[in-house]
């Protein structure tokens, strides 16, 4: 408490000294307030925790989303927002996991570590079978295996080395990395690359595997040890992944009419994997027993939801600020931090709003988006139905009342400034709004443009779209799409100050005489 109690008293002697220097009408009274409220009576862990813990996973189209989707419509309606509601938009066949059991059997007992792909089928009951290695990398591979699956279950992969782990797998920023992402340069434009048309290898593996009678396929995840820190590309920011029983595991199949038209798939504990394809290089027989129980659901009105609720605006009502972050999680986890994180936060900071009782100018919106880990689908939607076509970027009249949309999704850890997709109008305002949040580590605008969630689908219409710079913490290395991403790696006092800076920046947003700078309007694609 008095920690808190101190951060804020330097935070007030932080605003009273930048006064004197801005050029933006900034209501510090009422800044202060969002940091009292937020340091001293945050219920953010309180999200985290209903969200991840009572209603994690959150796979788009199933049970867990659907009513993670109903209690945020009811906890923002108890805050006092405005018109909390679903929008609905067409996604296709949902999925869940019922239940999954795998051990080997042969040459000895060992319970696997291991998870079903998403929109994979199940084993229609437990199965026993030999395990196999298959090696296809071409066309002409198939021949080689024609008649000799049925009935087995065929590893997919070769042995991956796993090293003992060196560097850095916990990321927080330096002064070093937030200068060289503040000089980042603008990239410049670049084509999209073209796509080959019809079926791809792996499509036909999957279809050729169905065909031959295969029980199952197992595979040990990406070949990749390192993964980029999203927008930090040109740092040394490397992050090895942990293996040690940490699976990273995605989706298997199609949720369109051909749900379910694939062979079961799990992705195995890169050591377990490994073990297995070392007996079978020794010519040692291999057999697991295995369990799935997956269920698709049909789309019978649309799987696909947005939540959508307002703090209403004053004078400039009709025009917006938009907070954003993907509802939606993988599901071999509770998505604590991929996205629970993200969401209690941009509704922490509502409620931060709420609780105090300002009256912004313009409406604050929060959009809790679903279907982003399917290429921002909810995002993509709900631009499309109240925005613009980016197909002809022909333009829909709320399009022009956006200020700016704000997204969050990239862990737990603390915001340290934004990404400001190359939209350098902007930076001289937003350089302002950071002074006083400096002593919460807030410090860096960088001009780089990145991508991979939702607020692309904002930035692609001309929308002013921001991502904000977060320390990765295990993000990369250990916790992002992996049954790793639970309740227990979130760190509350990171969170507690997410929410502080995302509630100054829609509150300032809100309030400005004029709307953010807009970046020429994009070529329709």
């Amino acid at each position: 408490m008095k920690r808190r109690a101190w951060t804020l008293a330097v935070a007030v002697c932080t605003l009273a000294t930048v006064v004197v220097q801005s050029q933006e009408k900034l209501d510090y009274a009422t800044l202060v307030k969002i940091q009292d409220e937020g340091l001293n009576r945050s219920q953010v862990m309180d999200q985290v925790f209903w969200l991840s813990e009572v209603y994690g996973p959150r796979l788009t189209g199933s049970p867990g989303i659907k009513q993670a989707g109903d209690w945020a419509v009811k906890r923002l309606t108890e805050w006092g927002l405005a018109s909390a509601h679903q929008e609905k938009w067409k996604f296709g066949k949902g999925w869940s996991l019922q239940r999954f059991t795998a051990h080997m059997v042969e040459p000895q007992i060992q319970p696997l570590i291991g998870f079903p792909k998403s929109w994979t089928p199940g084993t229609n009951g437990p199965v026993t079978a030999d395990v196999v290695r298959v090696a296809i990398r071409s066309e002409a591979d198939f021949e080689t295996y024609r008649g000799k699956l049925a009935g087995k279950i065929v590893l997919t992969q070769p042995v991956r080395e796993v090293k003992m782990l060196e560097g850095r797998i916990t990321w927080r920023m330096d002064d070093e990395m937030l200068a060289e992402a503040e000089t980042m340069p603008v990239p410049a434009p670049q084509a999209s690359a073209s796509r080959p048309s019809g079926p791809s290898l792996q499509d036909k593996i999957n279809q050729f595997l169905l065909a031959e009678g295969v029980v199952a396929a197992f595979d040990r995840g990406s070949d990749a040890s390192t993964v980029a820190m999203g927008g930090m590309e040109n740092l040394s920011a490397m992050t090895p992944r942990t293996d040690g029983g940490t699976v990273f595991v995605m989706s298997g199949g199609p949720r369109d009419e051909n749900a379910g038209k694939v062979v079961p798939q799990v992705t195995l504990a890169v050591e377990h994997y490994n073990r297995m394809v070392r007996l079978l290089e020794r010519k040692i027989p291999v057999k697991v027993e295995l369990n799935i129980q997956a269920q698709f659901h049909d789309e019978t009105d649309a799987n696909g939801f947005n939540v959508i609720a307002d703090l209403p605006g004053t004078d400039a009502s009709g025009e917006m600020v938009i907070l954003g972050a993907h509802l939606d999680s993988g599901h071999s986890a509770t998505g604590a931090t991929d996205n629970g994180t993200g969401v209690a936060v941009v509704m922490e900071a509502v409620r931060i709003l709420s609780a105090i009782g300002t009256k912004p100018r313009r409406t604050i919106r929060v959009a809790l988006w679903g279907g982003e880990e399917q290429g921002y689908a909810g995002a993509r939607a709900y631009v499309r139905d109240h925005l613009a076509d980016t197909k002809t970027m022909q333009l829909k009249p709320e399009h022009g009342m956006v200020s700016a949309y704000y997204n969050l999704d990239n862990g737990a850890g603390k915001i340290r400034g934004v990404w400001m997709q190359g939209n350098l109008a902007v930076t001289p305002i937003f350089s302002q709004w950071i002074d006083p949040l400096r002593v919460f580590g807030v410090s860096t605008l960088s001009p780089r443009i990145v991508s991979g969630s939702d607020y692309v689908a904002f930035d692609e219409v001309g929308v002013p779209a921001f991502q904000f710079i977060q320390d990765r913490l295990e993000y990369n290395s250990r916790t992002h799409h992996s049954n790793m991403d639970v309740y227990d790696r979130v760190q509350r006092d990171d969170l507690v100050q997410m929410a502080v800076v995302v509630a100054n920046f829609a509150y300032n947003t809100a309030m400005r005489s004029e709307k953010l700078p807009r970046k020429p309007l994009p070529a329709a694609r």
